[in-house]
């Protein structure tokens, strides 16, 4: 198959696009495009992958389908499903993070083990059966900063060692099915308080410290077979004082290529994020990438750009066409992977799936087991539990704290965050990043008034764009007018444990708390539980 320029470039870009079927349903009109604008792009220009987000599991199985009829040549379809598919896509199985199976590993690494495979075995069989046919995981970072604002408790912990077992175990379990992994985000991003979705982090250590905590999994992923490396928007003047990691040739090519040997799809992180976006156009970010070696363009701001700027690159001689047609060889390898059959027949026909087959091989009984027992294994606890309800009736506030009410599908009126503590007498206050608490909070006086005894229940973890740090000060913020109020009843935490290390020496001793790894309805309900004794 003989393919021209623009093609083989086109091939080397994934396109951001949603995962809803109509374009009304867009939500982040700035990265995905509408149906006719992405139909040109796949039929026309032969780019060659998709990443999706959000929508139902259903809507994707019928959304992959249908870009793949577009397609020109078979598309990598890739997600960042870290957790399970349903993490992204609402019906499937969403395991609790990471950081979770690491906890259990102190108990048992054995167990935790086999928590990794098959919760890899499980993401790797919905992923198919919906159409994806690229996990963006696992997560290899080693998050050894309690500040890392965007790892955090995606990782599976703070050791290389720790991180090495159980990502090895998942990929392991990927590997019984056709589909691409990837180890992210090289050469590692746990040691920063800085999110690259918004500006450039800095890795100041040295290499034989690079070598010592941050290489590690990676080297274990790659001896693993995983398909993929994902790079880090990071600078690392170790290596390179002047580019960050994905566009440093010094990075690409001396460490990943050269010194670990990594024969594999090497992929940038977004170029829409803010640590490229800010300093870089979107012509030199391609090209930029593609002198570093990187054989996949993920989330250009704008395909056809990036397509004419590389083609321009190759015939100034900037970029040699061998560099090309060397990535080009590598996506073809990995699509033969995910399409055994393509290139042996003339009329491939990707499978068609049916309501049936979604409904008997999606959120299976054993998977939701799984996640019930990870997250009740890994859950913490202490004080004076369970809480005990006041023997008369009388107010009794809720106060749940989320970095942003608006874009926040964990919560409603019928999650057990809510619903629970409505049915036992609560009244509601939600909070958010966009309500913080005001420097003169304590002479508020509706707060003066008040002397519910309240239940703060605090949502925090990693969210890519959203900055947590400025969420835990308003749970900082509350926490202190609670204490001083005394109406802290109860705390629950949910996401970060490192938000449970800072409250805890500050609430007194018998104060029941539960903290969950997990934020779903799932662990909602199982921490409540343990809360009040259920």
């Amino acid at each position: 198959m003989t393919l021209s320029l623009a093609e083989q470039v086109a091939q080397m870009v994934v396109v951001r696009a949603s995962g809803f079927l109509f374009d009304h349903q867009i939500r982040y009109s700035l990265w995905e495009p509408p149906a006719q604008r992405l139909q040109y792009w796949l039929q026309d220009l032969g780019v060659g992958g998709v990443i999706l987000v959000d929508g139902s599991v259903a809507e994707l199985a019928a959304r992959t389908q249908l870009l793949q009829s577009w397609a020109k040549f078979p598309l990598l379809v890739a997600a960042d499903v870290e957790e399970g598919v349903g993490q992204r896509f609402a019906g499937a199985t969403w395991f609790p993070p990471l950081m979770a199976i690491g906890a259990l590993a102190n108990q048992s690494l054995e167990q935790a083990e086999f928590y990794a495979e098959k919760m890899g075995a499980i993401t790797a069989q919905e992923a198919l059966t919906v159409g994806l046919n690229w996990i963006l995981a696992p997560v290899v970072d080693v998050n050894n900063n309690p500040k890392n604002p965007v790892i955090n408790v995606r990782s599976f912990g703070e050791t290389p060692e720790r991180v090495s077992q159980l990502a090895t175990a998942f990929i392991r379990g990927c590997q019984g099915y056709p589909v691409l992994t990837t180890a992210k985000h090289f050469p590692g991003h746990g040691d920063t308080a800085i999110d690259s979705h918004l500006e450039l982090p800095v890795i100041p250590h040295a290499d034989e410290r690079l070598a010592q905590v941050e290489l590690p999994p990676f080297i274990a992923s790659m001896a693993s077979g995983v398909d993929a490396v994902m790079m880090a928007h990071l600078l690392i003047p170790a290596w390179d004082t002047e580019r960050p990691a994905t566009l440093s040739p010094a990075i690409v090519q001396g460490q990943l290529r050269q010194r670990l040997g990594f024969e594999g799809l090497v992929v940038t992180d977004a170029l829409v994020m803010g640590a490229i976006a800010k300093q870089y156009s979107p012509e030199e970010a391609a090209i930029l990438a593609v002198e570093a070696g990187a054989d996949i363009l993920l989330m250009p701001l704008d395909p056809q750009v990036t397509i004419k700027a590389v083609c321009t690159a190759v015939a100034e001689g900037r970029i040699s066409r061998e560099r090309i047609e060397v990535s080009v060889q590598r996506i073809w390898q990995a699509k033969a992977k995910v399409f055994p059959d393509w290139q042996r027949s003339e009329s491939y026909c990707f499978p068609h799936r049916d309501p049936k087959t979604l409904f008997d091989s999606l959120s299976q009984p054993t998977s939701q087991q799984l996640v019930r027992t990870i997250l009740q294994d890994s859950l913490k606890q202490g004080g004076t539990l369970p809480l005990v309800l006041p023997q008369t009736p009388q107010p009794m506030r809720n106060l749940v704290i989320v970095d942003d009410l608006l874009n926040c599908g964990i919560l409603g009126n019928h999650t057990p965050a809510i619903a629970r503590p409505a049915q036992l007498g609560y009244r509601l206050q939600l909070v958010d990043c966009h309500a913080p608490v005001s420097s003169d909070s304590q002479n508020d006086s509706s707060l003066r008034i008040s002397s519910d005894p309240t239940l703060l229940q605090v949502f925090i973890r990693a969210n890519a764009f959203r900055d947590s740090s400025g969420l835990t000060q308003i749970a900082q913020d509350w926490l202190n007018i609670l204490l001083r109020q005394n109406q802290l009843q109860g705390l629950v935490i949910y996401g970060s444990p490192y938000t449970l290390e800072q409250f805890l020496p500050q609430i007194p001793p018998k104060t029941p708390f539960v903290f969950s790894y997990g934020q779903t309805s799932v662990a909602q309900e199982i921490a409540l539980k343990v809360l009040w004794g259920i």
